[in-house]
């Protein structure tokens, strides 16, 4: 689909993420003209899979988990071959991204064509923008335009951020009214983190690591090393997905890929075993923007009133108290009901 720069859209939304989808889908049910415009070339964010060697592989987010009754509804209803309590077979002592996952009442949730399924889900009949990169938000009498590189611009009565903070303020105006110092403070707030992610390709007949996933307790450079083809059905190649440390990312975040492929497949060799040195192919991802810093989100979705009388509304994994899809999926939610509390749609 192509921009639009009709002014009768209720509400634009930047960032196809889990927050920006599910806030979506909200509006458009009660009635609302909703635009998704998304930089990327595909929905999701990092619950992302790509193709590698014709074989499905979670490059961000490995599997999903939660105790929300709406969220596991909505991930129940995917049609797709969902792989139950994945990972079921732990080793490490290391602490899990979201320990939040291994509580009693939680559940882990993986599927076999990928995580991208459940965004994809969302996005279905949606109104959504693919590789439209907004580069400014203006205030307008009564609405709010947004600029967008290489196409025309968008005007909506409300808009909604659902960007990494960093990006949000990048794309705000710098005026100095009441309401933008508060937004552009509250945004600065927030600190969000980075992760190198190494895809380590091997042949199916090589050796089986005995960890659907392993939390390295004591090294410097990993996170988490995830058995990924042990989610999928015949895998043609064993997989392996190595998440770097917040810390090792930040400083090797400028360097070479090839520096960071080198790096992580030594330490993967030292934690898992010397055959990890040999893989028949390897991809790298930097995610500058990977996690939020728990000690810095926001209690709720924001919305905000601009100068002119439109609003701007802030929801992603930040504006929660909890971390993570969860989160992120409460976060567009509840702003989708401030935003429906005193928005009627046209008629």
């Amino acid at each position: 689909m192509s921009v639009t720069s009709d002014d009768r859209i209720d509400v634009a939304i930047v960032g196809a993420g889990i927050a920006g989808l599910a806030c979506a889908r909200d509006l458009v049910a009660a009635g609302l003209r909703v635009v998704v415009l998304e930089k990327s070339r595909g929905v999701g964010g990092r619950c992302a899979t790509r193709r590698l060697m014709g074989q499905p592989v979670d490059i961000g987010l490995t599997y999903y988990h939660g105790d929300d009754p709406s969220l596991l509804a909505a991930l129940a209803a995917v049609p797709a071959t969902v792989v139950p309590g994945w990972p079921l077979h732990i080793t490490g002592a290391g602490s899990p991204c979201h320990p939040a996952a291994f509580r009693p009442g939680q559940r882990r949730i993986a599927f076999a064509e990928g995580v991208n399924v459940f965004p994809k889900h969302l996005a279905r009949d949606l109104d959504i923008t693919l590789g439209a990169r907004v580069s400014r938000v203006h205030a307008l009498p009564g609405r709010v335009e947004l600029a967008v590189e290489d196409g025309p611009s968008v005007v909506a009565r409300d808009v909604v951020l659902t960007l990494p903070a960093p990006q949000a303020q990048a794309i705000l105006p710098q005026e100095h009214g009441l309401s933008l110092r508060a937004v552009h403070n509250l945004l600065e707030h927030v600190t969000t983190h980075p992760c190198i992610t190494l895809v380590l390709g091997f042949p199916a007949s090589g050796p089986a690591p005995d960890f659907d996933i392993h939390y390295p307790e004591h090294s410097p450079a990993l996170k988490l090393v995830a058995h990924d083809s042990s989610k999928r059905v015949d895998p043609t190649y064993r997989v392996l997905v190595v998440q770097a440390r917040a810390e090792w990312s930040r400083i090797a975040l400028e360097d070479p890929p090839e520096t960071w492929r080198a790096a992580l497949i030594e330490e993967t060799a030292r934690v898992v075993g010397p055959w990890v040195r040999e893989p028949a192919w390897t991809e790298v991802q930097r995610w500058r923007y990977a996690k939020v810093d728990l000690a810095t989100e926001v209690a709720a979705p924001m919305l905000f009133g601009l100068p002119g009388g439109g609003r701007l509304g802030l929801a992603s994994e930040a504006f929660t108290l909890e971390a993570g899809v969860q989160g992120a999926y409460r976060a567009g939610r509840g702003l989708a009901r401030r935003l429906l509390e005193d928005h009627a749609p046209r008629g």
